[in-house]
């Protein structure tokens, strides 16, 4: 599943925002439930858009119905805590969440060459807009 991140700039913007955040996972509210809820429960993430592209990911541990602060039905995901670096991939805007295909889900930047986690985001982003990684 695929969900921009609003109002954060980078990963580290995010990891802020979620320090913030109590409990022992981070939710996330959304208006519809999702219809393949089963399939992202068997090891789904949850991938960010920042900046205009994917960034980043974070296991999805369940999927609650609830009600947000104006009482409208919502979805409420939680999300493990920590933040998984992917293989930057740009992404247009868009409205709620999309829906990823595993064979589509950018690679975890641990699962590759430990020379290019160690770039900067924009360094990453720029060479991976390049198709260089």
């Amino acid at each position: 599943m695929v969900k921009l991140a609003v109002g954060v700039s980078s990963i580290a913007d995010m990891a802020e925002l979620h320090a913030r955040q109590p409990g022992d996972a981070i939710i996330v509210r959304t208006r519809m439930f999702p219809k393949q809820a089963e399939a992202l429960l068997a090891g789904g993430s949850l991938f960010r858009v920042i900046a205009g592209s994917i960034q980043c990911r974070q296991r999805i541990l369940r999927i609650d119905t609830g009600e947000r602060d104006d009482g409208v039905a919502c979805a409420i995901i939680a999300l493990d805590r920590a933040i998984v670096p992917v293989l930057p991939r740009a992404m247009r805007p868009f409205q709620g969440w999309r829906y990823l295909k595993a064979a589509d889900a950018p690679p975890d930047l641990s699962a590759m060459a430990s020379s290019t986690g160690d770039l900067p985001p924009d360094l990453r982003r720029a060479l991976g807009a390049l198709c260089l990684l």
